[in-house]
C-alpha cells in the first residue's frame, strides 16, 4: 500500500518530504467551484467547505487508487464571517491584502484520508492570523518582492517566505498554515502502522 497525496501543492509536498514520509502525488482532478456549489446553497460554513473539499479530493483519488491510502487536503480563509478565495491576479491580491490588513482572519485547514474510496479519518485545524496595519505602499512593495507566487495562496501570502513580515500575531499550528496539519496526520499514520 502506497501513501498518496491528492494535491499538487509544493508546500504540502515539502511538509511530507521533510517529515520523512515516502509518498506519491496525484492531484485530484475536480472542479472545486462546482463541488462546493451545493454546500454553499445548503448554508455550509467556511470551515465546513474546507472539510468537505478535503474529503471530495481524497475520495476522488482513492477511487483511482483503491488499495492505497490517500490524503486529501483543503484550506479556506474566513474574514469577518465571509470566505475569501485565491486571488485571480495581482490586482485582486492587492485588494485582498488591503482587506486583511490590521485584522484577524481564520485559516481553516482540513485533512481527510481515504482507503478504497471511503473516508477513514479526518481532521480540521483553525489558525487565527492577525496582519499588522499595512499601507498600500507596503502592500505594493510586498507584492513586487513576492511576485505571482502569492496567487497560489488563499491569503495571497506565504508565511514561509516574505509573507511572514505582514503579520503581528499568529495563534495556531504552523503546518496547518502551510495546508497540512502534520502532527495529527502523523499520529493517525502511526496508529495505523501499530495496528498492522
Amino acid at each position: 500500500m502506497a501513501l498518496i497525496l491528492a494535491s499538487a501543492s509544493p508546500a504540502r509536498q515539502t511538509v511530507l518530504k521533510n517529515a520523512g514520509l515516502a509518498f506519491n502525488s496525484l492531484p485530484a482532478d475536480i472542479n472545486e467551484r462546482a463541488a462546493e456549489e451545493p454546500l454553499l446553497r445548503s448554508g455550509a460554513g467556511v470551515d465546513d467547505l474546507a472539510q468537505a473539499l478535503a474529503m471530495i479530493k481524497a475520495s476522488h483519488v482513492s477511487e483511482l487508487r483503491p488499495v492505497d491510502l490517500v490524503i486529501g487536503a483543503d484550506q479556506t480563509l474566513e474574514l469577518q464571517g465571509k470566505r475569501l478565495t485565491k486571488p485571480a491576479d495581482m490586482a485582486a491580491a492587492r485588494r485582498q491584502l488591503l482587506k486583511l490588513a490590521g485584522k484577524p482572519h481564520h485559516l481553516h485547514s482540513a485533512l481527510a484520508c481515504c482507503l478504497g474510496g471511503e473516508v477513514i479519518w479526518q481532521h480540521m485545524e483553525t489558525v487565527t492570523l492577525t496582519m499588522r496595519p499595512l499601507t498600500p505602499q507596503e502592500i505594493g512593495r510586498y507584492l513586487a518582492n513576492a511576485g505571482e507566487t502569492v496567487l497560489t495562496s488563499v491569503g495571497a501570502y506565504q508565511i514561509e517566505g516574505p509573507g511572514i513580515q505582514l503579520f503581528e500575531k499568529i495563534d495556531g499550528d504552523y503546518f496547518a498554515i502551510l495546508g497540512l496539519p502534520l502532527l495529527p496526520l502523523l499520529a493517525f499514520l502511526r496508529t495505523r502502522e501499530e495496528a498492522r
